[in-house]
Formats: C-alpha cells, sequence, structure tokens
C-alpha cells in the first residue's frame, strides 16, 4: 500500500514575512572602498646616522630629510640628492616660509635653530631656543617660526624675518608636534599628558587644554583647515580625530604600531598615518565627524615618519635595514636597533 507524503505547512507571523522580505531586497552595506596607495618607488639614499622628521616642498619639488647631524635635499621626482644642510646637531624638524626664501631646522642636541636660503641652503644664523627643540613649524598668518621644546617643556616664537627671539610660551608637559589653522591658531600635542593644546601665535599664550583619552602618548599631529579637524597619532594604535574647535574626540580609526607621523590631503579628502611596524594606514573622511579606514599599505618596518606631496598627492616615507637589538643595560633598558650601514631608503607611496 503506498502512503501519500504528508506536508506540514508552518505558518509564520505577517509582520515577520514582511521584515524577511525587505531584508532580501535591501542592498548589502557599501563596503569602504581601498584607498589604491602603494610603494610604486625606493630612492636608495644610503649614508649614516638616524632620521626624524621630513618636510616636502611640492612648489620647489624638494624634500627635505633630517638625518641627525645634517639635512639632505632630494629633488621630490627623481630622488636624487640636491643639497645638504650641514651642522645641524641633533636635528628633528624642517620649516619652511617660501614667501620669505627661508628654511628653519630645529637642533635638538645644541638647543638652537639652524636659518637657511631656500635657493642656496647655504645657512644664515643660528638661533638659541629652548632646551632640545623637536617639532618645529611656520606660521604663515603671523610669520613667525615656533620651535616645541621636549626638556624645558616650552615653545619659543621666533619673528622668521628677522630671525629673532620673540617670546617664550610655558606648557604643562612634554610636547611632541604641532599644526597651524593658518589663520591666527596653532596646536600641539603634549606627549606625556595625553593632551591638546590651542595656542594664540600672536599672544604667545595657551588658549585651551583638552585631554585626548582615549589616545595615549600623542606624537604626530597635522589638519584639515577647511572642517576643523585634527589628526593626532596615538601610541595606542589609534588616530584621534579631534574638532579643533571644541577639542572633541570624533573618531578613533585604528592605525599601525608606533605610528609617528600623519598628514592630510585636502584635495583627496584623505588622512595618513605612518607606523614604524610597516604599515601606512589610509583613512578616509567620509564627513567632518566619520572617517572609515580604506587601507593599511604595507611599507617597510621603521618607516614611522612621512612627508605628503600635495601636487602629486604622493606619500614619502624613509627607514633602513636594522641589526640585532643590543642587550638592555641599566643606561639603557629598551636598547634599539642600530641601522645597518648604507641601507637608508625613501619608499614613494602613490596610487
Amino acid at each position: 500500500m503506498l502512503m501519500k507524503r504528508r506536508f506540514v505547512r508552518r505558518w509564520l507571523p505577517a509582520s515577520l514575512i514582511v521584515l524577511v522580505a525587505a531584508a532580501a531586497l535591501a542592498p548589502a552595506a557599501p563596503a569602504v572602498a581601498e584607498s589604491g596607495y602603494k610603494v610604486v618607488t625606493t630612492y636608495k639614499i644610503g649614508g649614516e646616522g638616524g632620521w626624524d622628521y621630513l618636510t616636502a616642498d611640492a612648489a620647489a619639488r624638494r624634500l627635505y630629510i633630517s638625518r641627525a647631524t645634517h639635512v639632505i635635499v632630494l629633488d621630490l621626482d627623481s630622488g636624487k640628492t640636491v643639497g645638504d644642510i650641514a651642522d645641524t646637531p641633533g636635528v628633528h624638524g624642517i620649516a619652511l616660509a617660501p614667501e620669505l626664501g627661508r628654511g628653519f631646522v630645529s637642533n635638538g642636541r645644541e638647543g638652537t635653530v639652524s636659518i637657511f636660503d631656500l635657493k642656496t641652503l647655504a645657512t644664515i644664523s643660528k638661533v638659541k631656543v629652548g632646551e632640545n627643540p623637536d617639532a618645529i613649524l611656520y606660521d604663515p598668518a603671523t610669520k613667525r617660526v615656533f620651535t616645541f621644546n621636549g626638556r624645558s617643556q616650552d615653545a619659543t616664537a621666533l619673528d622668521a624675518a628677522k630671525g629673532t627671539v620673540l617670546g617664550t610660551i610655558k606648557l604643562d608637559g612634554k610636547p611632541e608636534f604641532a599644526a597651524s589653522d593658518g589663520k591666527g591658531e596653532i596646536f600641539a600635542n603634549i606627549e606625556d599628558k595625553s593632551e591638546l593644546v590651542a595656542i594664540d601665535p600672536g599672544k604667545l599664550e595657551v588658549r585651551s587644554k583638552w585631554p585626548l583619552a582615549p589616545c595615549e602618548s600623542p606624537t604626530g599631529l597635522s589638519m584639515d583647515r577647511k572642517n576643523r579637524r585634527l589628526f593626532v597619532g596615538c601610541d595606542n594604535k589609534m588616530m584621534a580625530v579631534v574638532n579643533a574647535d571644541t577639542g572633541k574626540v570624533v573618531a578613533t580609526p585604528a592605525t599601525g604600531d608606533g605610528v609617528d607621523a600623519t598628514a592630510f590631503d585636502d584635495e583627496t579628502g584623505l588622512a595618513f598615518a605612518s607606523a614604524g611596524e610597516g604599515v601606512l594606514t589610509v583613512v578616509r573622511e567620509e564627513s567632518p565627524d566619520k572617517f572609515n579606514v580604506a587601507e593599511n599599505v604595507p611599507t617597510q618596518k621603521g618607516a614611522r615618519t612621512l612627508a605628503l606631496d600635495s601636487k602629486t598627492h604622493k606619500v614619502f616615507v624613509v627607514t633602513a635595514k636594522f641589526g640585532l637589538v643590543p642587550a638592555a643595560t641599566p643606561a639603557n633598558p629598551h636598547p634599539r636597533p642600530a641601522a645597518l650601514p648604507d641601507s637608508f631608503v625613501v619608499l614613494v607611496v602613490s596610487r
């Protein structure tokens, strides 16, 4: 005897059927588009010594790179050496004032600023500033240069045209990097306090102090001047995006480990953070308060500082190959491996 198969119909509530149908018809959430950046060229520079900040001059097509006791100057497009600025002991940063035809170098070990001619690269003079000047910037609104001095925990203001000291701004911790809005306000990270300060460059006084939590040990700093957003590189693998008017942290996109520099491209709306672990994080600005990581571009271990060429939208990072980590000592409990001779390179990251 053949048995007919019986089918049991399972009824669903009408509301649930509507939800399921809507979910099936709804488009999938769009994935964040990749940036398209990758390492396209390597300039083999060689030489001895460490490095710190680098600065790109998009108009003059030059790249300035600090190298412990001097600054090497490359052609941005070919990578060829076009000059050298000598006698900069413990150099950290390079600031440029194109309308004045001058450049400025912070000499950390000497506590001075070297003022040089942008055309000839010849040193014009040296000026005594605070102890261990680290970051340095030129503020076009006031035509003043500011050094941020780590050991004396202050900032020194210079008249960029005259090369004279105008005054000192006392800070409540160790300043790291700084940025200018170009309209009469500058900002600086206070590394040991995880703090951001807003400074009046005309009155030479601190206007505001803002905590950067959850960001820890802030380093690199750059700015979207149009939307008034600051991009802070943090030691705990994040970029803190800060409202420059209120000090509020509005986003914390993830980055690589060991970030030491950031940059923002006004034309593309992309922010960059270079990390010593060997990645360049590219962050897309969707709106003034919404940011997404577009890509983590592999670079090379040690490539922790960067410069952005605003004309070509290329990013330049520098590093070298390293030897073994030396044994720790009481005087140096956390030793770093030494760079191998003649292994220093510039990596060009582009679309």
